[in-house]
């Protein structure tokens, strides 16, 4: 599972139309969503991915990567997630905090407490066994951090596990057509390190619920995860040395 690296660039690509005639992103390429954005200028079109922002010209109906999203697009709207993803028990959360002492005119934005007050309705919501099942949950994350962005500006450092690669699709997706660039961060250990560090931890104690997702993560990163995503190792790292190393690779 190789880290995905954020400069590669796609060469130029036919594309697929859609039924109105515009086009498509590339099915085999992994630097675009499935539809498009937004449109640029001269009525141009603008597909977004993980890693690239893509200039797609209807007549030509060919690809051109137009610059790195993450460095150009963050400095023209002044405005950025970053998005530390991985099992529960990794450490986002602790990471983050570290994070955003690095970043100037960041701040954390836990979507976790989306899913708090989504539990907090009462009579209940039909409960699934993770709020993040339900669907009121992912577009209120979306909604919930554009609207903060449009109020402060900066950066939003988000340590949130997404594991369902449906569930990611939606909020990367929705996240885009706001214009908005996401780094895409996870924080990964071999299943030998996360246990230890969930089994070990003196705040929460050993817990089980943590422990369940251990294997749903490795399918994740097996599958879907790792590619979507810039991979941190944090086997043989502490907290501080992952968010340095974080924070590098978002102000580069």
């Amino acid at each position: 599972m190789s880290q995905k690296s954020t400069a590669r660039l796609h060469p130029p690509t036919p594309l697929p139309r859609d039924s109105l005639g515009g086009t498509l992103g590339h099915p085999d390429t992994d630097t675009m969503f499935a539809e498009p954005t937004a449109l640029g200028t001269g009525g141009d079109r603008l597909l977004r991915g993980p890693t690239t922002k893509t200039l797609v010209h209807r007549a030509a109906g060919v690809a051109q990567p137009l610059f790195h999203v993450h460095a150009r697009a963050a400095l023209a709207s002044g405005l950025m997630i970053v998005w530390l993803n991985g099992t529960h028990g990794a450490g986002k959360t602790t990471t983050a905090a570290l994070v955003q002492q690095l970043l100037p005119d960041s701040r954390v934005f836990d979507a976790e407490k989306v899913g708090e007050t989504l539990m907090d309705i009462t009579p209940g919501l039909p409960w699934t066994g993770n709020f993040q099942d339900w669907p009121p949950w992912r577009p209120l994350v979306v909604e919930t951090a554009r609207r903060v962005l449009d109020y402060t500006g900066g950066t939003l450092v988000m340590p949130m596990t997404v594991l369902v690669e449906q569930y990611w699709r939606e909020i990367s997706t929705g996240l885009a057509q706001h214009a908005i660039p996401v780094r895409h961060f996870v924080l990964h250990g071999d299943q030998d390190t996360l246990r230890g560090r969930i089994e070990g931890d003196t705040l929460l104690g050993p817990s089980p619920f943590r422990l369940t997702y251990l294997e749903p993560y490795a399918e994740a990163a097996r599958t879907w995860l790792h590619r979507e995503a810039e991979v941190v190792d944090t086997t043989h790292l502490t907290p501080a040395q992952a968010a340095e190393q974080i924070a590098e690779s978002v102000k580069s």
